[in-house]
C-alpha cells in the first residue's frame, strides 16, 4: 500500500520571519489545476494537520497552534508527484494555551479573534483550499534558507476567504518503496489575500507582521 506524507512544517505562520527574500513564495494570479495523473492517494485526515505560529511587531508575543484538514487527494505518477488538492477546516483553528502567557489573555479569545472578520471570517469562509497547478524539478533558481536540499518547485492555487492566488515554493520530495514524503517551508504576504488587520500597511496601527510562514503535514494512502 502506497502511503504519502506531505510535510510543510507550520501553516499560516503570521510572523516576522528571519529568512531571506528567497523564502518568499512567488505569487501570481490563479492558474489552471494540474491533471492528477497516476495513482491517487486519499488524505488520512486523522494523521494530517496544519501547524501555525504567529508573532506581533518585532517578533514579540509568539502564538502557535494547529488547524485540521478535512479532505484531499495527492497523485503520484511514475514515482513523481503530479498533482493534488486539499481543504483546510478553518473552523477547527486551535491556539495552544502555552503560547499565551499574558495573565489577562486567553487562548480561546485569540482563537475567536482569528476566526473573526478581522482575519479569516470563518462564519462566512469556513474553509481554505490549496490546489496544485504545477510540479517541476528544482533548479536552484529560487533557493531557500528555510529548506535543505529541495528537489521540486510546487505551484498551487491558495484560496483564503474570497481570494485565490497562485504560489510557487521549493519542496523536498522523496519516494521510497510505498512511502512518499515531501517537505517545504516558505513565506507569503497575508495582505495579498485581503487579511490586513494591524499589518505594516497602516503604520499607526501596525502590530502584527503581514509575513506568513506556511507549513503543513499531510498523510495519505492508496485505497
Amino acid at each position: 500500500m502506497r502511503k504519502l506524507i506531505f510535510a510543510l512544517p507550520a501553516l499560516f505562520l503570521l510572523a516576522s520571519c528571519g529568512g531571506s527574500s528567497n523564502d518568499n513564495a512567488k505569487t501570481t494570479s490563479e492558474q489552471t489545476a494540474a491533471e492528477q495523473k497516476g495513482e491517487t492517494l486519499t488524505l488520512d485526515t486523522v494523521g494530517t494537520k496544519v501547524d501555525w505560529k504567529a508573532t506581533h511587531k518585532g517578533g514579540l508575543a509568539p502564538r502557535w497552534g494547529k488547524i485540521s484538514v478535512t479532505s484531499g487527494t495527492v497523485s503520484v505518477n511514475k514515482d513523481s508527484l503530479s498533482g493534488g488538492e486539499f481543504t483546510i477546516n478553518l473552523a477547527s483553528l486551535y491556539v495552544d494555551p502555552a503560547s499565551v502567557t499574558e495573565k489577562d489573555k486567553k487562548s480561546t479569545d485569540l482563537a475567536g479573534h482569528l476566526k473573526s472578520p478581522d482575519f479569516f471570517d470563518v462564519a462566512k469562509f469556513p474553509t481554505a483550499k490549496f490546489v496544485i497547478t504545477k510540479v517541476e524539478p528544482f533548479t536552484g533558481a529560487q533557493p531557500s534558507s528555510l529548506l535543505t536540499d529541495p528537489n521540486y518547485l510546487i505551484s498551487g492555487n491558495l484560496t483564503l476567504k474570497d481570494s485565490t492566488l497562485n504560489i510557487t515554493f521549493p519542496s523536498k520530495v522523496a519516494i521510497a518503496g510505498s512511502d512518499v514524503t515531501a517537505t517545504a517551508k516558505f513565506i507569503i504576504d497575508r495582505s495579498a489575500w485581503g487579511i490586513n488587520y494591524k499589518a505594516e500597511g497602516s503604520p499607526e496601527n501596525w502590530m502584527i507582521s503581514k509575513d506568513v510562514e506556511i507549513g503543513l503535514t499531510l498523510k495519505a494512502k492508496k485505497n
